[in-house]
């Protein structure tokens, strides 16, 4: 098995287990029996757990942010498309498996202990907050509202992970879209 093929099976393992479990319940060992990489392989490949955890995170961030990018801009006009945010959070906590915001839960977990994890929760809010900001400002929205937009889908994310419903999303589009009327 050559190196890239060995670190998405890592990967892939990693986030199964990190999201599903929590990281700290997750050891190498059980990436290794997971993911059928070596332990020596997988230490050769992330030489600490804590690079595993960065590289999880930052590989859903990535696919994460892309989903949620092409779901957004399937709708016509600027103020659908903030909306839209909202429906595809929806639908992200609808899935089964749902266990709230991976970066949310890692931070929690971790980011007192680890300023490089740390750092990519902050990176990953950080370009959400970017994107919100670049929809506010494409539908003529004053500066504020995508930091407002922002704290909404947060809310929303952390609800639904405690709470396991769905309802969260809908609630904070319908504040969402009050909150661009009035703008």
């Amino acid at each position: 098995m050559d190196s890239s093929v060995a670190r998405e099976r890592a990967l892939d393992a990693a986030e199964e287990l990190f999201y599903g479990r929590g990281v700290q319940a997750v050891g190498m060992d059980d990436v290794r029996s997971a993911s059928g990489v070596s332990l020596k392989r997988l230490y050769q490949l992330f030489p600490a757990k804590e690079r595993l955890v960065e590289a999880y995170l930052e590989r859903r961030d990535t696919r994460w942010r892309e989903q949620l990018a092409a779901y957004v801009e399937e709708r016509h006009g600027a103020r659908e498309r903030i909306l839209a945010v909202y429906d595809w959070l929806g639908r992200w906590f609808d899935e089964p498996g749902f266990r709230g915001c991976a970066w949310i839960n890692a931070y929690g977990e971790l980011g007192a202990m680890s300023t490089p994890v740390a750092e990519r929760v902050r990176a990953h809010k950080r370009a959400f907050r970017e994107y919100l900001d670049s929809l506010a400002a494409e539908a003529g929205l004053p500066a504020a509202v995508g930091g407002q937009l922002f704290l909404l889908a947060e809310g929303a994310m952390v609800t639904a992970g405690i709470t396991g419903s769905v309802k969260p999303a809908s609630e904070a589009r319908e504040a969402a879209r009050l909150l661009v009327r009035a703008a």
